[in-house]
């Protein structure tokens, strides 16, 4: 596969399609908090026709959603795609989704969470950098905005020295970045949208999952052969899981170390990645390296 395309970046009043591909908003408040942060960004915002449609835990019918996303995918005059949140139902777009267009008109795509599964398509299909980080009508940080401006605005180094991570395995690694949400990714083994992780630094966040069922999503990717073919890890956070004081469980840094001692590879633990304020926007399909001793992962956008 040839290097992956980088989206020209964001400028001044560059337009911006705000969409609902996943799970639902339920006020109308959120679109407008979504939509006055993206102005507040300096940009102009487009909103999907059907950004408060409501099927259940779905944000409308798959037709609904995925003509939002092909439309703005197909509109010369877009310059990125924000998704306004995740839950779920991007998996069920993935076959129906222009990817055709995203590689005629590479864009930004931004989201996070559910949205891992557009980032595998994305690159499976169209061999475009897309955008790991903050939904629409998240919190933004200082912290937040500041990696999300260096990815998409300036095309410089969006993350760095994760200040809170823990070395898991030491020693240096180099490659894509590759990965997201990990019951995504373990859903998506064995699918034509799976990521290729060879040779890659693999990311990886959850929320709201017991460290037994993180173990076992780990255990499929290694049993697929996936973590084998990674050179990195870089774990982020996983929030809302098991209690650290469960004596009913083993300790979740115990489970991420194990997974990459069989993988044989680098690894750390705390990048500030997930279900958390303060995140980096990490440019999936760009060139990283990991310094597993210093807690770093640094990422190459010229």
């Amino acid at each position: 596969m040839t290097h992956p395309i980088l989206p020209p970046p964001l400028s001044a009043g560059a337009r911006v399609a705000l969409i609902s591909p996943a799970s639902p908003l339920w006020t109308a408040r959120e679109v407008e908090l979504a939509r006055k942060q993206t102005v507040e960004m300096g940009w102009e915002p487009v909103m999907g026709e059907h950004v408060l449609e409501h099927d259940g835990y779905l944000a409308g019918s798959d037709e609904q959603r995925v003509n939002d996303l092909n439309r703005a995918l197909r509109d010369d005059d877009i310059d990125a795609i924000w998704c306004l949140r995740g839950g779920y139902g991007t998996m069920r777009l993935v076959e129906n989704v222009d990817t055709d267009a995203m590689r005629r008109h590479p864009k930004v795509l931004l989201g996070y969470s559910d949205i891992t599964a557009l980032h595998t398509t994305f690159a499976t299909r169209s061999n475009v950098v897309t955008f790991h980080g903050p939904t629409a009508r998240s919190k933004m940080t200082p912290f937040t905005h500041a990696s999300l401006m260096r990815a998409v605005c300036t095309n410089e180094d969006p993350c760095g020295k994760a200040n809170d991570a823990r070395s898991l395995r030491g020693g240096r690694a180099a490659g894509p970045l590759v990965g997201g949400n990990l019951a995504l990714l373990a859903a998506l083994c064995g699918t034509p949208y799976a990521p290729n992780y060879e040779g890659a630094i693999l990311v990886l966040e959850d929320v709201g999952e017991q460290t037994y069922r993180i173990d076992r999503m780990l255990r499929q990717l290694l049993l697929s052969g996936s973590l084998h073919k990674v050179a990195g890890i870089a774990y982020g956070q996983f929030t809302d899981g098991t209690k650290p004081d469960d004596a009913t469980s083993r300790a979740l840094d115990v489970v991420l170390h194990e997974a990459a001692e069989e993988a044989g590879v680098p690894a750390i633990a705390g990048i500030p990645l997930g279900h958390i304020d303060d995140q980096w926007t990490v440019p999936l399909g760009a060139h990283a390296e990991l310094d597993a001793d210093a807690c770093a992962l640094n990422v190459s956008l010229r």
